[in-house]
């Protein structure tokens, strides 16, 4: 029995004690987020955050696209100026137009109207060549399942309700998402996993349910905090769990009303996509307040294009263990005599550390 078969759904049941410890971290961590980002990074952040939204949402169903083209589209429409702009298609316009509404005009209120537009614009007629989904309209009669597995034996991991019923359910949804806003005993962010899980379930479209629902999501977060915009990627924590994403779908949609198990696993990815944007201030703040030791210094001899470019590599995280000599060679492009010369300049000016035995076993990591 598939879970929209229930007699009393989409009457959904959850264990509050077990999902309020994971909803005061997020709200800690949200809190935490807001204070660490300067008012001079928010459109920086903000513009980031969008670009890896909507190229990861679409690598979740194994679409690739042109990150390059998703932010020319997105700074056209946001007005930020690009020193190399990069050529736009219909697609990332499209692309970017939807997670603008979503995001921007979170206070309006959801319709069929506005779902189907952004439908339309995530498959432009103009590549119907290429998809031959037709934008902007719901999936016809045929039994929609989402299958695996050899064409003679498939594998039916979930069926959706009938198109007969479709419309109906549709209503029915709008209307709990527009008036659950309001609703004071449901928390804003089991809201959005709710809404995730109900809309993912209807499956209303031939194509793009996926891109469609995590829009949505992103649409209920952005009310959940009351604001335009959150600097934190969801579907790049979701990209990292795929397989998990599929199965606790596939679990819940199979099983019964009471989703405390897809709730606990929304929350903590969600959660992993607030801490992951921390990590990165983090991250940048320290790289900005190593630079600035740098700077202060006047390091004599000034450092080379080679060192600056495998110090920001460490800074960056990258050889978490520290640099070796022939590490060094590799990403600096640089002779075996350059890059030890090198290192020993970036230690004699306090830029690296030594660690390790000497000889193959040496390692250089970034003096703090």
């Amino acid at each position: 029995m598939w879970i929209w078969q229930q007699q009393e759904w989409p009457d959904f049941v959850w264990d509050h004690i077990r999902i309020n410890p994971l909803l005061r971290q997020i709200q800690f961590n949200q809190g935490l987020l807001l204070g660490k980002i300067g008012t001079e990074s928010v459109s920086q952040w903000t513009l980031e955050t969008m670009i890896a939204n909507i190229v990861h949402s679409s690598a979740i169903e194994g679409e690739t696209l042109n990150a390059l083209s998703v932010r020319s589209s997105l700074a056209n429409k946001l007005g930020v100026s690009e020193e190399n702009p990069y050529p736009t298609t219909a697609q990332t316009d499209g692309l970017a137009d939807i997670t603008l509404d979503a995001l921007q005009n979170w206070q309006q209120p959801l319709s069929l109207t506005r779902i189907l537009d952004w439908h339309a614009l995530l498959f432009p007629s103009n590549q119907a060549v290429f998809n031959p989904v037709i934008g902007g309209k719901l999936r016809g009669d045929e039994p929609m399942q989402v299958v695996s597995g050899r064409l003679d034996k498939p594998t039916v991991h979930f069926e959706a309700p009938p198109r007969g019923t479709l419309d109906q359910s549709l209503t029915q949804f709008i209307e709990w998402f527009n008036q659950s806003r309001k609703q004071a005993d449901l928390d804003p962010l089991v809201r959005a996993a709710i809404t995730h899980l109900w809309f993912v379930t209807l499956h209303p479209l031939d194509d793009g349910n996926g891109r469609i629902t995590r829009l949505l999501t992103d649409l209920a977060l952005a009310q959940a905090e009351h604001r335009s915009i959150h600097f934190y990627a969801m579907s790049v924590s979701i990209l990292e769990r795929r397989k998990a994403y599929y199965t606790i779908l596939e679990s819940t949609q199979q099983g019964s009303l009471d989703i405390t198990p897809w709730l606990l696993w929304f929350l903590d990815t969600l959660n992993d996509a607030v801490q992951h944007t921390l990590n990165n201030i983090e991250q940048t703040i320290a790289k900005t307040q190593f630079w600035l030791r740098v700077d202060r210094r006047l390091l004599t001899p000034t450092l080379t294009t080679e060192q600056v470019k495998v110090l920001n590599r460490l800074l960056d995280g990258d050889f978490s263990d520290g640099i070796s000599s022939s590490q060094y060679q590799k990403v600096a492009k640089v002779s075996r005599a350059t890059a030890t010369r090198h290192l020993a300049q970036l230690v004699e000016q306090q830029c690296l550390v030594k660690t390790g035995a000497g000889g193959r076993s040496t390692r250089y990591v970034l003096v703090r």
